[in-house]
C-alpha cells in the first residue's frame, strides 16, 4: 500500500527561520534570481532549513504517494508589505524577493530549478496571475477553468517537479488547485485502455505558453515506464489520439482523472509541490477584478537529473533553449 504524504505545517520558529535564510539569499542584491550565484546561494541555504521541512520534502521525492501532491503550509511570504498583482503578460520575477528564495531554495532540494527559453522568456521564477482579456486563455494568465495537464508533457525534458508559492488568494476565495494523481487513476481503467495507452498513438502539443515553439511532434505514449507505476504525459487540450482506440482509451482516462480529482484552496503562505510525472493539474474558475489584489501564485519547475539534458542547456546553466 503506497502510504500517504502528509501536509507539512511551519511553526512560528521555523517560519522565522525560514524567513530569515530567505533573506540571506536576497542579501546580494546585485545577483538576479536568474543567475548562477543566486542558485548557487539557495541551495547553499537549503541545506540550513528547519529539519522537519527538508526530511519533509526529501520523502516526498523519494516517493510522491497516492497524491503526487505535497502542501506546505506557514511559509513567509509577508502578504502585507506585497506589491500590487503584476498584470502584464508572461509577468516573472527577475530581481531578489524572500517568494523567489523560497522557490529556489525548495526546487534545489529536489534537484535543480529549470526553465524552458520559449516560456516566459525564461526566468526561473514565473508569475501565475490574470491578465485582462485573457480570461478564456487556457494557460496561467486565463481565469476560466484550466483543465488537466503535466506541464510540458510534449517536452524531451519535461519538468518533475512543480512548485506553486500563493502569494494572495483569489478574492473570493473560491479559486482552487485541482489534481488528480495516475496512482488513484489508474484502477478506474479497463485493461485494454491501459494498454493502448502506452502505445505511441498520441500527439501532444506545446501549451499555448509556447508560442514560438511549432516543432513537428512524434507520436509518444501517454503512459509510460512500470506497468504497476507508469508516468502520465498528457495535456486535456493539446493531446490528439491518431486512432479510434486511442481516443476512446484518452476519453476514459480523462473520466479517471474527474473522479478521482481533488481541489486545494492555497492561501499566502502555501507552496503546492506537484509530481509532475505521476500528477496531472489544473485550475477552478475563479472572478478577477484587475485592482492590484487579484490572485497571485508564483512558479518554478524542478528536474531531479538536469544532467540529461545537458544538450538543451547551454553553458551548463538551468534554462533549456531547445
Amino acid at each position: 500500500m503506497i502510504q500517504e504524504i502528509a501536509d507539512l505545517e511551519l511553526g512560528p520558529a521555523e517560519s522565522t527561520e525560514v524567513d530569515r535564510l530567505a533573506r540571506a539569499v536576497c542579501a546580494d542584491g546585485r545577483d538576479p534570481v536568474d543567475s548562477p550565484e543566486w542558485v548557487a546561494r539557495a541551495r547553499y541555504s537549503w541545506d540550513e532549513l528547519p529539519l522537519e521541512l527538508r526530511r519533509g520534502v526529501r520523502r516526498f521525492r523519494r516517493h510522491s504517494g497516492p497524491r503526487g501532491l505535497l502542501v506546505l503550509h506557514g511559509l513567509p511570504v509577508d502578504a502585507a508589505t506585497l506589491p500590487a498583482t503584476p498584470s502584464t503578460p508572461d509577468s516573472v520575477q527577475r530581481t531578489a524577493t524572500v517568494s523567489a528564495a523560497l522557490l529556489t531554495m525548495l526546487a534545489c532540494g529536489l534537484g535543480d530549478p529549470a526553465a524552458y527559453l520559449a516560456e516566459k522568456s525564461g526566468a526561473l521564477v514565473q508569475d501565475v496571475v490574470p491578465v485582462r482579456g485573457k480570461e478564456t486563455f487556457s494557460g496561467n494568465a486565463g481565469s476560466v477553468l484550466l483543465t488537466f495537464h503535466n506541464e510540458n508533457a510534449f517536452h524531451r525534458h519535461e519538468p518533475d517537479y512543480v512548485l506553486l508559492l500563493c502569494l494572495r488568494a483569489d478574492h473570493d476565495r473560491i479559486a482552487g488547485l485541482r489534481t488528480a494523481c495516475l496512482r488513484e487513476a489508474l484502477p478506474l481503467l479497463t485493461t485494454t485502455s491501459r494498454e493502448v495507452l502506452f502505445a505511441p498513438e498520441f500527439i501532444t502539443a506545446p501549451p499555448p505558453s509556447f508560442p514560438s515553439d511549432k516543432g513537428i511532434r512524434a507520436p509518444q505514449a501517454v503512459l509510460s515506464g512500470a506497468v504497476e507505476d507508469p508516468d502520465v504525459r498528457m495535456a486535456t487540450i493539446a493531446t490528439t489520439a491518431l486512432t479510434p482506440r486511442a481516443e476512446a482509451a484518452l476519453a476514459e482516462f480523462g473520466r479517471a482523472c474527474n473522479t478521482v480529482a481533488r481541489i486545494t484552496r492555497l492561501i499566502p503562505g502555501d507552496m503546492a509541490i506537484l509530481d509532475n510525472r505521476v500528477t496531472v493539474h489544473g485550475r477552478t474558475a475563479f472572478q478577477p477584478r484587475y485592482d492590484g489584489a487579484d490572485r497571485w501564485v508564483q512558479r518554478t519547475f524542478a528536474i531531479a537529473d538536469l544532467r540529461s539534458s545537458r544538450d538543451h542547456r547551454p553553458h551548463d546553466g538551468y534554462v533549456l533553449t531547445r
